[in-house]
């Protein structure tokens, strides 16, 4: 897969990252936050709405390259996770120690946002906790 496509250079340049590199974790566990929230359905409408895409990049971030976090994710019920946590997750587990959470999640949610529909963005935005939706909202 090319690091560099518009989709990463746009997550990196908003999210102040260093590389694309670290705007392919940031996507990468920004959508499994986001599906962690969402039912099946959902999940499979985003992916299908993607797959329509010429940047197979964007498609590839929302499928967990995990097999087993990805089977898991289909077989649990919907998250709630707080707020507060998606940002703590998304730093950690992203690696993104120097980075600034709600920035990088924002321009993770811009460029998302880019490549969807209205209906699929509000469809998300349905199943985001209030300060998340809000930052969905702005970006």
């Amino acid at each position: 897969m090319d690091t560099h496509t518009p989709f990463l250079e746009k997550i990196k340049t908003q999210g102040n990252l260093k590389s694309t590199d670290e705007a392919k974790r940031a996507a990468e566990v920004t959508f499994r936050l986001l599906r962690d929230v969402m039912p099946d359905d959902s999940i499979d409408r985003v992916e299908d709405e993607l797959d329509e895409k010429p940047d197979e990049t964007v498609e590839d971030l929302w499928e967990d390259t995990n097999p087993l976090v990805n089977f898991l994710s289909r077989i649990r019920p919907q998250l709630k996770i707080k707020p507060e946590n998606f940002l703590v997750r998304l730093q950690q587990e992203a690696n993104l120690p120097d980075a600034d959470p709600p920035t990088v999640m924002k321009a993770v949610f811009s460029a998302t946002k880019q490549e969807l529909s209205q209906e699929r963005v509000q469809e998300i935005a349905n199943f985001l906790p209030d300060e998340i939706q809000q930052m969905w909202q702005q970006a």
